[in-house]
């Protein structure tokens, strides 16, 4: 971290002695405030552009959090399996959940670095600061936006440049709307609530998204190397009897409509295609690196599974106990979340609705996702899920609102023959937009799992599953800061 600023100060120390260089003369850039909520995608404006300019910015929150887990598993059990060859007794003692302390988790920190390079060409570099997954700083992305190509020849392609964008680099794909009312590490301003999507589509994959938009009619189409790290490493997925050694590209497209109808009303409505058609792991639903806004959820205190097999006249052969770890990690981040984990291959469609009315605004999540069950194989599975919030937004500025999220996902696992589970979340806030760029919010959360299995892995063996009745509810004070 000490190296970026370090580096920082003596790009600005090197722009402050060129007296042509200005600062935050940027063009077509959404705000990082109060004002870029409900701001999709991209956008043009008619900012004059005076020569190279640089922007910094950043974003910061801060958390309390008071919530409680519970699930249906005993503190001890056993378990009997008979086979013609014998009999497994498992013997589960000392579990628990781990309980939380109402205390102020990890904050999440970025800092954005842009410049106006030419007219209608900007670059963006993100920064994650302090985040869960990282103990310092990393490059979230870095990309290019050219919304002129004015660098070829003065108005060149100007009528059709006029309502299109090109972003080239590695960045946050745009697959769905979700996204843009959703919690990025530090920038949670544009979130109402605490938490994201139960099923979180998110990636950052180096390639190229183009944009045009026009009179109401939204559309992008880009594409992706598949990769979430960079590397020309040869590709190999060694598990299942067929392995994978072929990484596609990942296909992006989004169609829709998105109008102010009048000055009270607003409606937009979009639908937007991934598709990856030969991977190793699906990284749409697991490149989030920096925390899903609940800590500490459903994990278990160490506790002991031991393991006594019989042969069929009822001689002991072997008695194993086995220490079971916690299942907290202050580096991990898939809490509170669903991952269908595809392999293979991966297809997900999503569909949102938005409507403004005044200060009253919906905005909804229909997603079909479907991929390859494990490597080697292109057995089906699915994983659906249907989102709806409902925000009252008031004040003179808007600068309070109320509102309310209901999200369920359904789907498997694992294993195409199995059962599906459940996850339902109801999530109420109430938050502050003390200036446009500091909001305090208070989220009231209540998730819980259904269907799930009692033990994971081999049925006679097996560890107890933290999530078999499992459920958490309780309260977060959320300050976020973004500029």
């Amino acid at each position: 971290m000490k190296k970026i600023y370090f580096l920082f100060i003596a790009l600005a120390g090197t722009f402050a002695a060129n007296a042509q260089v200005s600062f935050g003369n940027m063009q077509n850039q959404i705000s990082r405030g109060k004002d870029g909520i409900n701001v999709f995608d991209v956008q043009k404006d008619t900012r004059e552009f005076k020569g190279l300019s640089i922007d910094l910015g950043g974003a910061f929150n801060m958390d309390f959090q008071a919530t409680n887990s519970f699930n249906d598993q005993p503190a001890n059990i056993t378990t009997t399996t008979t086979t013609a060859a014998g009999t497994t007794t498992r013997t589960i003692s000392g579990y628990r959940l781990m309980n939380t302390e109402n205390n102020f988790t990890l904050p999440g920190a970025d800092m954005y670095i842009g410049a106006q390079l030419f007219d209608g060409v900007r670059v963006n570099l993100d920064v994650y600061l302090a985040s869960r997954h990282h103990n310092d700083s990393y490059v979230k992305g870095g990309y290019l936006q050219i919304d002129k190509l004015d660098f070829i020849k003065k108005d060149f392609l100007a009528d059709v440049m006029k309502y299109a964008t090109i972003k080239i680099g590695q960045m946050e794909n745009n697959f769905g709307d979700a996204h843009f009312r959703g919690s990025d590490n530090g920038n949670t301003i544009r979130n109402a609530f605490v938490g994201n999507n139960i099923m979180y589509s998110f990636t950052t994959e180096m390639g190229m998204e183009v944009y045009y938009n026009r009179s109401g009619l939204v559309s992008m189409l880009g594409v992706t190397n598949g990769n979430l790290n960079q590397s020309n490493e040869e590709v190999f997925y060694p598990n299942g009897p067929n392995a994978n050694t072929t990484h596609s590209p990942s296909i992006l497209a989004k169609l829709g409509y998105d109008k102010q109808l009048n000055k009270d009303l607003r409606v937009r409505i979009t639908g937007s295609y991934y598709h990856n058609a030969n991977l190793g792991n699906a990284n749409i639903y697991s490149a989030n690196r920096s925390g899903f806004g609940y800590w500490g959820i459903l994990n278990n205190n160490p506790y002991k599974n031991t393991i006594t097999k019989t042969d069929a006249s009822g001689t002991v052969i072997s008695t194993t106990t086995t220490d079971i770890a916690t299942s907290f990690s202050k580096t991990s981040t898939p809490e509170a979340t669903f991952n269908p984990n595809f392999k293979n291959w991966a297809t997900t469609y999503m569909i949102n609705p938005f409507v403004k009315y005044k200060g009253l605004e919906f905005f909804g999540t229909i997603e079909l996702a479907s991929g390859g069950d494990k490597a080697g194989t292109d057995d089906k599975r699915t994983a659906n899920q249907y989102a709806s919030e409902l925000v009252y937004r008031f004040g003179s500025t808007e600068q309070f609102y109320l509102g309310g999220k209901y999200n369920t996902v359904s789907g498997k696992l694992s294993n195409a023959d199995a059962k599906k589970v459940t996850v339902d979340k109801f999530e109420a806030s109430a938050g502050w937009f003390m200036t446009k760029n500091i909001l305090a919010k208070l989220n009231y959360v209540n998730q819980k799992y259904k269907d799930y299995s009692q033990f994971t892995g081999d049925p006679a063996t097996g560890n107890l599953n933290n999530f078999y009745g499992g459920k958490f509810e309780g309260l977060v004070f959320e300050a976020t800061i973004a500029f």
